[in-house]
């Protein structure tokens, strides 16, 4: 029997933040502070795993840099790789990428033309995969009022008019205030937004873990049960990535990113998380889903053999009982967790675009959708869940009209 792919709803795609979000919506006093972009030239470098920039180069290539503040950040091109030919570390401008990179009528095309029905998109350059780049500046007023316009744009410009249903809303939070936090994922479900992007770990940030003794983070998560919004976390967005020495090739970093989804998880099972909030649900984008079976069998089997919460244990209920209906795995090629799906669950597995970045699957999408799902013997209804269904019970899709 050959498969069908449905229409594919990707749970993480990226949006190129436009150079006027912001320039249009603050107030007029922080012209000059708030993020901004200049065009100049730019020289790259990638050594040792180590990316540094040059502005104002005379010999360099022309680049969009984004300013705010104290930043001064330059527009690479993998932030937007889709349409070259070459991927590399080079400086690039809006006029040199693709225009469905945040152009909203040309993501719709770029949409049909990849069988991609609906798609959440997170942060990309200037706030970075959960807004880290607003918790990091000293103004918190201005850094408040930044999260407010991009959460505005997303869903009044982005997902709003033609894009209505299809480009589905992502928001960020104060990090730096877990009562501004939840006020803000409360104002932004008011308007029709019911994706939240967090970071896997906020420790590296300098900001409480999950494990906090003062319960930091409960008003976010009381906030995102109560108004049914999902907490979406992407690796890097605790702005660090697994590496073995300062000296391994990228290519090490790159292989073990899954890491970082994988010790999120566990953090949040053994935080007691979800037992003070049941209904709270989390998905993991490009964390990929192999590691879970495993990382599973081991944790249930140190929480039986130490009962006595001599590991600092109090779960009321085994480790892996949390996953279900609570934690989404996303993919976008991992046969070896689709060879396990029995194990972690069909049922919690989404699949995932990636556009514009340079492990995205445009504009073969259904080519490689299909190949996944012969490769690792879905059934069709296996194969509505991956690519669709599941997506829409997660992420609570009947609320943009999307029900089947």
């Amino acid at each position: 029997m050959t498969l069908e792919i449905p229409r594919i709803i990707s749970v993480d795609d990226h949006v190129v933040e436009p150079p006027d979000l912001w320039t249009s919506r603050l107030p007029a006093k922080y012209k000059d502070r708030g993020p901004r972009v200049v065009r100049d030239k730019a020289k790259f470098n990638f050594i040792g795993g180590v990316f540094s920039y040059e502005r104002g180069v005379e010999d360099g290539e022309w680049c969009d840099w984004w300013l705010y503040d104290d930043l001064v950040y330059p527009f690479p091109k993998l932030s937007a790789a889709v349409g070259f030919d070459t991927l590399d570390v080079t400086p690039v401008t809006f006029d040199d990428i693709r225009p469905g990179a945040w152009i909203q009528s040309e993501r719709l095309k770029d949409m049909d033309a990849n069988h991609v029905d609906a798609s959440l998109c997170f942060p990309n350059i200037l706030p970075r995969f959960c807004g880290q780049a607003f918790y990091e500046r000293e103004d918190k007023e201005l850094a408040l009022l930044c999260v407010q316009a991009y959460n505005d744009w997303m869903i009044d410009e982005w997902c709003a008019g033609d894009g209505k249903g299809r480009l589905l809303p992502m928001t960020i939070i104060p990090l730096w205030d877990a009562d501004l936090a939840a006020a803000e994922v409360r104002r932004c479900a008011a308007k029709g937004s019911f994706a939240v992007a967090f970071s896997e770990n906020p420790v590296p940030l300098g900001l409480p873990s999950v494990h906090s003794k003062d319960r930091f983070w409960d008003p976010f998560f009381r906030a995102c049960e109560e108004t049914n919004t999902i907490v979406c976390m992407h690796i890097g967005s605790s702005s660090k990535m697994p590496s073995t020495s300062p000296d391994a090739p990228f290519i090490v970093s790159s292989v073990l990113t899954f890491q970082n989804a994988m010790g999120s998880m566990v953090d949040y099972i053994f935080s007691g998380v979800f037992d003070r909030f049941p209904k709270l649900k989390i998905a993991y984008a490009e964390g990929q889903v192999g590691w879970m079976p495993y990382v599973m069998e081991r944790a249930d089997k140190l929480w039986e053999e130490r009962d006595d919460n001599a590991f600092g244990s109090s779960l009321t209920q085994k480790p892996s009982s949390y996953i279900k209906d609570r934690i989404y795995g996303c993919i976008f090629d991992d046969e070896i967790g689709l060879r396990n799906r029995d194990v972690i669950g069909i049922d919690q597995i989404c699949f995932e675009v990636d556009y514009p970045h340079a492990d995205s699957t445009f504009p073969n999408t259904h080519k490689v959708a299909l190949d996944i799902a012969t490769k690792a013997g879905l059934t069709q209804a296996e194969c509505d869940k991956l690519f669709r269904t599941n997506a829409i019970k997660a992420f609570g899709l009947d609320r943009f009209g999307i029900t089947k």
